[in-house]
């Protein structure tokens, strides 16, 4: 039985380079749109948990205090971490609009 023979001579890997395999710009625009929304939306849904967990802890509905803040900490947290990585997005941007062309 016969394997496929790749080709790894330099002349074949040249022109592999030549016609890179990237997506479109805009497809990239997209999907970096779509992650950016779904990481937004899971940050929202940990901000409304925790404050259904204090609300309920101060209505005295529940008296499991530990799971309330660890919905508490952990909303705290997811939001630290976007505000983050938006700080670091408008710092790449202001670093693009620096660049001299």
């Amino acid at each position: 039985m016969m394997k496929h023979i790749t080709d790894v001579t330099l002349a074949t890997q040249l022109k592999s380079l030549a016609h890179p395999r990237t997506a479109p710009v805009q497809q990239i625009g997209d999907k970096f749109a779509e992650a950016l929304k779904a990481s937004i939306a899971g940050v929202n849904q940990a901000q409304i948990t925790a404050d259904r967990a204090a609300e309920n802890i101060v209505a005295g509905d529940t008296k499991n205090l530990h799971e309330a803040m660890i919905r508490l900490e952990e909303a705290d947290i997811s939001l630290r971490m976007m505000v983050q990585v938006r700080n670091k997005a408008v710092e790449a941007y202001q670093e693009v609009m620096r660049m001299q062309v």
